[in-house]
């Protein structure tokens, strides 16, 4: 099938059974809303590419009936795109296609777990990714050769631009509007979908609590429970140490080596989880949390939390204060 015109851009969006209908409907309304914008000639034709063309059931049981078949659609077409949804695509005649279209196309990329699709097909290696936070770990495993960054909104590398978890399509979408009509024709369309531009922060913000401590009854495990119970205190190495039962000189590599991370970065999880849950859960000064959490002072908070969430300690209590 080959796209009408007189459209400026041709979008495809590769989906597959189960696949998150917002991967697809959040990206497809930016694209439409630019339209309106922009009026006939100057914007974007989006269309759905699925296995035969057939019926394909979305996560939230919508059946959408897509444009195009992988069989006979070879493009090339203007951005292609891989969605995700609540588990990564496995469908290897989607990434078979992937791997002919997307190189061909000016930019590609996914959306949430869609880039498991892409790097099925090879499209991840020697790139800077990011995909949904929960998925991030298995995505570094399963393709190395990619650098896996779990906290950004979306990433662009060269030709490829992934994006975090689900809303964050639109965030793709509206950077790729941003690329081709400006910031303003952007700002123009998030005001009218009643949503950011550029959201601040990272994706880490949202997700469960960063520290995830052993429970092996290890002496790694107990360096980690002293730490957490501890958690407003300065540590020494020997305190740590002499919490696990084993030498100082050995334990910051034993460390690593059951964590997968450096004992100060551990320290530094704990403090920013501790915090979290004060701001989550109450009023208290900034510069009390900072004290009881281990931070010293409320500056020292703030460029930890700036480094590891993207977010300020006075905007996560903004986004996350529960209701008393």
């Amino acid at each position: 099938m080959t796209p009408s015109r007189p459209f400026r851009r041709t979008v495809v969006i590769a989906i597959h059974e189960g696949a998150a209908a917002l991967d697809l409907a959040g990206p497809m309304d930016v694209f439409s809303a630019a339209n309106t914008v922009l009026g006939e000639g100057h914007g974007y034709q989006t269309l759905l590419i699925s296995h035969a063309g057939a019926p394909t059931r979305l996560s939230n049981g919508t059946r959408v009936l897509p444009d195009l078949s992988y069989d006979d659609a070879p493009g090339p077409y203007d951005i292609v795109l891989a969605a995700g949804g609540p588990s990564p695509s496995e469908d290897p005649v989607q990434a078979e296609w992937l791997r002919t279209a997307a190189p061909l196309a000016g930019v590609h990329g996914s959306i949430c777990t869609g880039a498991f699709a892409l790097g099925r097909a090879g499209l991840l290696d020697g790139h800077t990714v990011t995909t949904h936070w929960e998925y991030a770990a298995e995505l570094a495993a399963r393709y190395p050769a990619a650098r896996v960054e779990p906290d950004r909104i979306y990433v662009r590398s060269g030709a490829l631009i992934t994006s975090a978890g689900v809303t964050s399509g639109i965030d793709l979408a509206l950077a790729l509007v941003a690329g081709d009509h400006g910031a303003e024709l952007a700002l123009q369309i998030a005001r009218r979908l009643v949503v950011l531009a550029q959201r601040q922060g990272g994706q880490s913000q949202f997700s469960p609590y960063l520290t995830a401590p052993l429970t092996d009854g290890s002496p790694i495990a107990r360096a980690q429970a002293f730490v957490m119970d501890n958690v407003g205190h300065a540590f020494t190495v020997q305190a740590l140490a002499d919490a696990a039962g084993i030498s100082a000189r050995s334990f910051a590599r034993h460390f690593r080596q059951h964590t997968g991370m450096t004992p100060h970065d551990f320290i530094e999880q704990a403090r920013i989880d501790a915090a979290r849950r004060v701001l989550e859960s109450t009023r208290l000064p900034l510069k009390s949390v900072a004290y009881d959490c281990g931070f010293g002072n409320a500056d020292n908070m703030r460029r930890v939390f700036m480094k590891r969430l993207q977010v300020s300690p006075a905007d996560y209590r903004q986004r996350f204060l529960r209701d008393e």
